[in-house]
């Protein structure tokens, strides 16, 4: 075998080598590309979720703060009007902010 034969013999093999690597390649990028997406759904199914745990829990909370027992309405009274300074003073803070 000549020189040239032997260096189109070497090329040749190195071309199939990056052939089979960039197939291999190719392959892991598709499996990383559909593995990416499943990680996606999955992060904005937790998020929902968490977005709806922490509504209930708001919710429990409001009633909780709501709650009226027999001899608590002066208590539920003070709450009440607490909230709506907390809302009041939210509200002037956010017109101060326009």
């Amino acid at each position: 075998m000549d020189p040239n034969e032997m260096t189109l013999t070497t090329f040749e093999t190195r071309i199939r080598q990056m052939i089979l690597r960039f197939q291999e390649l190719k392959k892991e990028n598709n499996a990383l590309h559909v593995q990416l997406q499943k990680d996606e759904q999955e992060i904005q199914n937790l998020k929902s979720k968490l977005a709806q745990a922490d509504s209930n829990y708001n919710s429990l909370k409001m009633a909780k703060m709501l709650e009226i027992t027999d001899g608590d309405l002066e208590g539920a009274k003070a709450r009440v009007s607490k909230m709506i300074r907390d809302v009041n003073k939210c509200i002037s803070i956010l017109s101060d902010g326009k």
